[in-house]
């Protein structure tokens, strides 16, 4: 059998993350070297730890031959956790230096008169098979220990076959035969045949050899037809052919006949078999084996085994991935029937499977524009319903229910009419006051809310038609705009939240916090009225955990409501002890003050008290837009005070601090403006502005003060939206949503610019091009208000282009007043990061004692070696939103030793780059740096002068898209060339006085 890697050992110190590597590398060998056997075993289990830490070449070689010594004198306990530690450490063996050393001292063991000696031997070389592939002694030895008497050897020598085979195209075709006699000789052992035929399943690095392996596979399975026998020369044939893809549709045709088989286990064997090249090559599957595929489906059907049911569907379910094997099902009227048989079923397992199989298949058709049949909508539409219902009634069914939920979101992305629907049933069942629900059950419904909630505001803003579910739903009008059903769904959301908090003390944290991000979204880009506060006030009072108010307050602001983000911050300050929390907090309550501040005025407090009707925000603020800009900018500026107090060494708050610094300086150019509009009024343009308007041709320029200001604010726009950019490049781990809504606030940087661009110039650039990713409701409610900015500058008089008036700057003033009239939503990526990547680099040669530089001789060139590891970690189930592709790398030597004018070179500033390939996340570049070493005439001899060089190292991420990201780190030393020496010895004699 092939080896398993085993799971790393707990770590039971916890004083490492305050040492470094080298003393944490004497402690480990001071263990070692212990007369202890306990305490030898305790440090070599510590290893694996100490690489995951520290993964450096030189750090995890001289560790590896200190393991390998070990382990040629040690006994077999310390060669068994050796053997661990060289498994736990795979991605790590490549980072030897030394490896015909390491090797070396474990290959010497290979001659012990110890079995099991050889044995650890055998399967430590397998281990580390990665780095040695070609290795022919250690080929030889394998296959003499195949014909060792001693069966643990032998085993060992299996398994060492198996990671040989898989890393070595010459090991695994000079194997094949000796594979193929141990197997079809009667002296082998039936235990050992089993455990030989999963070596053939490497056999696939050439056609030829594959072939061969296939038609020995294929001839066993006659000879030996018991189950054990079939299980594994399936299970050595399915990998080989999904390897080779040329050999899956015979294999699949192979699979289909041995699903007639009698026995259960092979059966249940077979149909995994099927799943497993259904996912990795469903394009490739004969159809007439799809048809009986299904046929043997109706025949489980009423062989009632539930087991073969489930797996069988699974199968079809990977099969309609593919676009080839979804038009094949569709035109097969067997799988309507199959699939409808299912839906009728007690088992909801089942059942949920064929509802997810049609589910698939209507996707399919709306995704290629075919019209999906009429009868897989019917049977949706008539047994949804009663699955969703009667699998609430058992607690049990936590994923089918979870299932039918999930086709019932993919299903409204694709169907206006059946979302509806969808809609209220859920939402029935939620504020149904008579039901009992379970609470994962529960939980999982209002989290489908929060699904369809974003689904319907997309459609709602993006003007998406509604689309036929039936017959009777043709004739709708195409043109109409579909009408959210959250409007009248939100009033009864409420309720129950309410009725929830008076009912119980404690209510569900949980379930409390999704189903008021639901209100709040539903809520996006409308008033809350007073009615909805003293709902949330209730729910205050009832709950009693701050990480619930905070994770409420976070919903609040991410959808825009900063009111009530403001109260819920302000009294979290007061509950906190930790200081830095009390900052953060603070923070957070400032810049909620400040966009009411924005959107109401000074007395934000008197807001609509209608229940029901929401009106969008159109507030008359009763201060004027520059002091309303004033005041937010003055509160931005503390909120970045209060969150570079929160920052630490271990959590900067990068962005978030870099975010509100940027939002402080857009207000800021929004209220250089505003002063421009004013001063226009009662500051005229001086007696000698038409001069001067003659003599630099500019006929703008006789406007005064108010062309020149408007000019100056389109730089500070157009710094405003480097910076944005900036920002989206250093931003690797943000979310989509994220992202877009950087992109987006570059675009209302650009729309603003080119509109005060056209005002004050007499050719303006180009109106931007509008972005089209909008995929998150907040998003796509901030590029709504960017279209109603831009939309702003049709008023623009065109009467008198040639000049700049009121009626210019109002339009710019209007538009203005559109922005701070807009609720901004904090992203996602402000209060979360899902995934966090990182780069540790280290830099060779380093100076002996921190802060000095490194010396260089005169004439000599320093290679700078550079070392890193790509650490990546996600805090989902779901695949990282980008990945690294590779790394640039960027050197520059900068001269900061000042000469004289006539000495200086162009070569005092030397710029290098490079691009490497993290492999198993680990990184390795190297740069010849020359030194520019001027010469001198000094005293009649050829001197050098000497300097010092800033070296400063900066790495730049190329994800897999090939998009380039600022993400850092960097690194950088001190370089110093000393002067010649005969400058240094040369001292002038003193004068002598007589």
């Amino acid at each position: 059998m092939m080896a398993v890697r085993p799971p790393p050992y707990p770590e039971p110190f916890g004083t490492e993350a305050d040492q470094d590597a080298n003393s944490l590398l004497t402690e480990l060998d001071k263990g070692l070297r212990s007369a202890k056997i306990g305490e030898q075993c305790e440090a070599i289990i510590r290893f694996p730890t100490l690489f995951d830490k520290y993964p450096f070449p030189i750090l995890i070689n001289s560790s590896f031959l200190k393991l390998a010594e070990f382990f040629h004198g040690g006994s077999n306990l310390i060669r068994l956790w050796v053997l661990r530690v060289c498994q736990q450490s795979e991605k790590h063996l490549e980072k030897i230096l030394n490896v015909d050393q390491f090797v070396k001292r474990i290959f010497n063991v290979i001659h012990s008169n110890d079995p099991v000696a050889r044995a650890l031997t055998l399967k430590t070389l397998g281990a580390v098979a990665g780095v040695i592939p070609e290795k022919q002694d250690v080929h030889h030895a394998i296959r003499r220990a195949l014909d060792s008497h001693d069966t643990v050897e032998v085993e060992a020598a299996i398994q060492a076959s198996v990671l040989f085979a898989a890393q070595s195209k010459t090991f695994a075709v000079s194997m094949c035969s000796k594979v193929s006699s141990m197997i079809e000789s009667l002296q082998t052992p039936i235990s050992m045949k089993l455990k030989l035929i999963p070596v053939l399943r490497h056999m696939h690095h050439d056609a030829s050899t594959a072939a061969l392996v296939k038609t020995l596979c294929i001839n066993l399975l006659p000879k030996y037809p018991s189950e054990s026998f079939v299980l594994v020369i399936l299970d050595s044939l399915t990998q080989l052919s999904s390897a080779t893809l040329v050999d899956i549709p015979d294999q699949v045709n192979l699979l289909i006949q041995y699903l007639m088989d009698p026995r259960h286990r092979v059966r249940i064997h077979v149909l995994k078999c099927l799943q497993l090249l259904a996912e990795r090559g469903a394009h490739l599957w004969p159809k007439k084996a799809i048809i009986d595929l299904i046929s043997f489906a109706m025949m489980s059907l009423q062989n009632e085994t539930s087991t073969e049911q489930s797996l069988v569907l699974s199968v079809i379910l990977a099969l309609t991935k593919c676009p080839v094997t979804c038009h094949t099902l569709l035109n097969e009227e067997v799988n309507l029937e199959l699939c409808s048989a299912c839906l009728v079923l007690d088992n909801h397992t089942v059942a949920s499977q064929a509802m997810a199989i049609m589910t698939s298949l209507i996707a399919y058709c709306y995704n290629e524009k075919i019209s999906p049949p009429l009868m897989y909508l019917e049977q949706i539409n008539l047994h949804l319903e009663s699955l969703i219902f009667t699998s609430l009634a058992d607690e049990t069914l936590v994923r089918e229910f979870a299932q039918y939920l999930k086709c019932g979101v993919r299903l409204t992305e694709k169907n206006f009419n059946f979302g509806e629907n969808f809609v209220e049933l859920i939402g029935g069942l939620m504020t149904d006051e008579g039901s009992v629900l379970p609470d994962k059950h529960a939980i999982l419904m209002v989290e489908t809310l929060g699904a369809l909630c974003s689904q319907f505001y997309l459609q709602e803003h993006s003007g998406m038609k509604r689309e036929p579910i039936s017959e009777a739903s043709m004739d709708v009008d195409s043109n109409q705009n579909p009408a959210n059903p959250f409007d009248s769904l939100l009033p009864q959301l409420l309720r129950k939240m309410e009725s929830l908090c008076e009912a119980n003390e404690k209510p569900d944290c949980h379930f409390i916090e999704v189903l008021s991000a639901v209100c709040l979204q539903a809520m996006l880009g409308h008033f809350m009225p007073q009615r909805v506060i003293d709902i949330f006030d209730k729910v205050f009072n009832a709950t009693k955990n701050l990480w619930t108010k905070f994770r409420i307050a976070r919903s609040a602001s991410r959808y825009g409501h900063h009111y009530l983000a403001a109260k819920i911050y302000q009294n979290l300050c007061g509950a906190v002890s930790d200081e830095k929390y009390y900052f953060y907090l603070t923070a957070m309550f400032q810049i909620s003050q400040a966009e009411c501040i924005l959107l109401y005025g000074t007395n934000f407090e008197e807001l609509c008290r209608d229940y029901v009707v929401f009106e969008p925000i159109n507030v008359d603020p009763k201060m004027t837009v520059g002091e309303k800009l004033d005041k937010a900018i003055n509160l931005y500026w503390k909120a970045l005070s209060n969150l570079k107090a929160t920052s630490t060494g271990t959590h900067a708050l990068t962005f978030q601090t870099e975010f509100v610094k940027l939002r402080a300086q857009f207000l800021e150019a929004l209220h250089g403006i505003v002063i421009v509009r004013n001063t226009q009024c009662i500051t005229p343009p001086p007696a000698i502005a038409q001069t001067l308007a003659q003599n630099s041709r500019d006929h703008l320029q006789k406007f005064g003060h108010v062309t020149n200001q408007l000019r100056k604010t389109v730089k500070t726009l157009k710094i405003c939206e480097e910076n944005y950019q900036k920002l989206y490049k250093s931003a690797f781990d943000a979310d989509p949503g994220t992202l877009e809504h950087l992109e987006i606030m570059q675009h209302l940087c650009s729309v603003l610019g080119h509109s005060v661009e056209t005002i004050c110039f007499v050719t303006p650039s180009e109106a931007p091009a509008i972005p089209i990713k909008a995929n998150s409701p907040e998003t796509r409610f901030f590029l709504n208000n960017c279209i109603r900015v831009a939309q702003e500058l049709k008023n623009l008089p065109t009467s008198d282009a040639d000049s700049i008036t009121n009626k210019h700057t109002d339009v710019i003033l209007a538009q203005i007043d559109v922005v701070t009239r807009s609720s901004m939503c904090l992203p996602r990526f402000f209060f979360q990061t899902l995934q966090n990547t990182s780069i540790k680099l280290s830099l060779t040669p380093q100076p002996r004692n921190a802060g000095e530089p490194v010396v260089v001789q005169p004439g000599s060139n320093l290679v700078v070696k550079v070392e890193g590891v790509v650490q990546s970690t996600t805090k989902s189930r779901k695949k990282s939103f980008r990945q690294i592709d590779s790394v640039q790398l960027q050197l520059v030597s900068q001269l900061v030793t000042p000469r004289p004018p006539d000495l200086k070179s162009s070569n005092d500033t030397i710029v290098m780059n490079q691009t490497v390939k993290p492999h198993r996340d680990f990184l390795t570049g190297s740069f010849l740096l020359p030194f520019n070493n001027v010469q001198v005439n000094y005293m009649g001899n050829q001197v050098t002068l000497g300097g010092q060089w800033q070296v400063s190292l900066e790495t730049c991420v190329i994800d897999t898209n090939g998009v380039l990201w600022n993400t850092g780190p960097k690194s950088s030393l001190v370089v110093r060339v000393p002067e010649d020496q005969k400058i240094q010895s040369f001292q002038p004699a003193p004068m002598r006085r007589f």
